[in-house]
Parts: C-alpha cells; structure tokens; sequence
C-alpha cells in the first residue's frame, strides 16, 4: 500500500510537471539567433564567435566541477596512518 502511494505521487508530479512546462523553450534571443543564421549564410565570421562564445559558457560550469571534484578526492581520499602500540593501522 506504501509502494502504491509513492508510486501515485510520482505519477501526479509526473503529469504536473509535464503540464506546466512549455512545449519548445528559445535558447537564443531573437537578435543573437538572427546574427547566427546571417553570419552562416554570408560567410561572416559574427557566427563562429557567437558560438564560440556559447560553448565557453557551457564548459565553464563543468570544469569548476570538475576542479572542486577533483580537490575534494585528493584531499579527502589520501590515505592516512595512524599509530598505535602494535603498529600503524590505515585508514581509508
């Protein structure tokens, strides 16, 4: 009976969820998407730097998460020793 409601409720914020979203989200405004497109089809260079700059601002996020992760593992993942009357015990 406690499955049943659990699984219920995932199902009703399953829907709720998928109702209140909208359909296509823009993922350009209007003058940058239209900058791109012109850029493309004329040969400029305005379109590669708009991207470029989009691919920057995509990566950033992960590779500071990528360094924190990384921090984190060296400085909580190093074995360590400690000493008692037999002998060194590790830990980790």
């Amino acid at each position: 009976m406690k499955n049943l409601k659990h699984i219920f409720w995932v199902v009703v914020m399953a829907f709720s969820i998928n109702v209140v979203t909208p359909e296509t989200a823009p993922a350009q405004c209007a003058m940058c998407s239209l900058t791109a497109k012109n850029a493309t089809e004329n040969g400029n260079t305005q379109g590669k730097g708009i991207n470029n700059g989009v691919l920057f601002l995509l990566a950033m996020p992960y590779l500071a998460a990528v360094g924190i992760g990384f921090l984190w593992y060296k400085k909580f993942r190093s074995k360590k020793n400690v000493r008692f009357d037999e002998g060194p015990i590790q830990l980790n």
